[in-house]
């Protein structure tokens, strides 16, 4: 599974919008690679930062 799908899986999984640092250990992923991603999926859309440095799935 790529990085991207992880961190798309993990934060559709939380109940609540997840710093990187969080998405980074739930997912057992490097925190430079969860913020890679965050960049990546920011950019398609797929995720929202609801408060700065939080991030949640889009509905």
């Amino acid at each position: 599974m790529a990085v991207n799908e992880m961190v798309l899986k993990t934060l559709q999984e939380a109940q609540e919008p997840l710093k990187a640092g969080d998405i980074a250990e739930k997912a057992g992923i490097d925190k430079k690679e969860v913020d890679k991603a965050i960049k990546a999926l920011k950019k398609e859309g797929k995720i929202t930062s609801p408060k700065r440095c939080y991030y949640a799935a889009s509905e």
